[in-house]
């Protein structure tokens, strides 16, 4: 059972730090598998502002940019369709860890031009499956750290996780809910209340379902709900974030807002 810890504060009001957390949950019976922060592995990664980008003499899709870092003007040779003069980026400079192509960057030369680095995409940083083009930055000077940057403009994207084991007997475990209900026991924070607006039904149900005498016992009561109207299409950038950072691929709204109740 995979959470964040943002999830958990928002059934949970408390101020408990990461390890009194996996204090409590290792206390409780709920053993903790593990805790993973994104914030551990994007350090070394520095905001950049592309000052040129020219077509390169050999590639026609590669653009020589030079770009203002924390290190002064450097020459990254890019090939991301959206690199252009102008735009504030992500640097990954010489001797930077690039996780999500499992490379540490080296001066190179790219067709005969030295290159000092790489303008990083959402996906070459593990933070979505977004690659068609380097991470545009709505602000940020040259040199920030983009861990300062997301921490506060997009702190989703550097949300610790927290994994534990469930045992059979611990079937409540397996929502949030659950285990912020414990946490909240244990004196680690208070319960918030769980406030949901009612929804009225406004049509019969097209369906009908009826319970057999002899199954009566087994099911003595069917609940269901209808609903209409619904479209689909991408869910909003918050559920997909949090449902990344627990292992599942964002699909759909339908499909994600049912698998994210189903950890709820």
């Amino acid at each position: 059972m995979k959470f964040t810890l943002s999830w958990l504060k928002d059934h949970l009001e408390t101020t408990a730090s990461v390890a009194e957390i996996e204090e409590a949950l290792t206390d409780l019976g709920l053993e903790v598998e593990g805790v993973s922060n994104p914030a551990d592995m994007l350090g070394n990664f520095r905001l950049g502002h592309v000052e040129t980008a020219e077509k390169h003499p050999d590639a026609d899709r590669l653009r020589v940019c030079q770009v203002r870092t924390a290190d002064g003007l450097q020459q990254i040779i890019c090939g991301a369709p959206n690199a252009r003069a102008g735009i504030t980026v992500v640097v990954a400079s010489p001797g930077s860890y690039v996780p999500g192509i499992d490379t540490t960057i080296q001066v190179g030369k790219i067709r005969g031009i030295e290159s000092h680095g790489m303008m990083a995409s959402e996906r070459e940083m593990e933070l979505s499956e977004e690659h068609d083009g380097i991470i545009e930055l709505p602000s940020g000077k040259p040199g920030d750290r983009f861990i300062d940057w997301l921490v506060e403009n997009d702190p989703a994207k550097v949300d610790p996780v927290i994994e534990i084991a469930i045992t059979p007997n611990r079937p409540d475990a397996l929502g949030v809910r659950g285990i912020a209900r414990d946490l909240a026991a244990r004196g680690l924070g208070k319960l918030k209340p769980r406030d949901c607006d009612a929804v009225e039904g406004s049509f019969a149900a097209p369906i009908s379902v009826s319970i057999d005498d002899d199954t009566l016992d087994g099911c003595p009561v069917f609940y269901g709900r209808v609903i209409k109207g619904v479209k689909n299409g991408p869910s909003p950038a918050w559920l997909q974030d949090c449902l990344r950072a627990i292992g599942l691929r964002p699909i759909s709204f339908l499909v994600d807002v049912t698998n994210f109740f189903t950890f709820d």
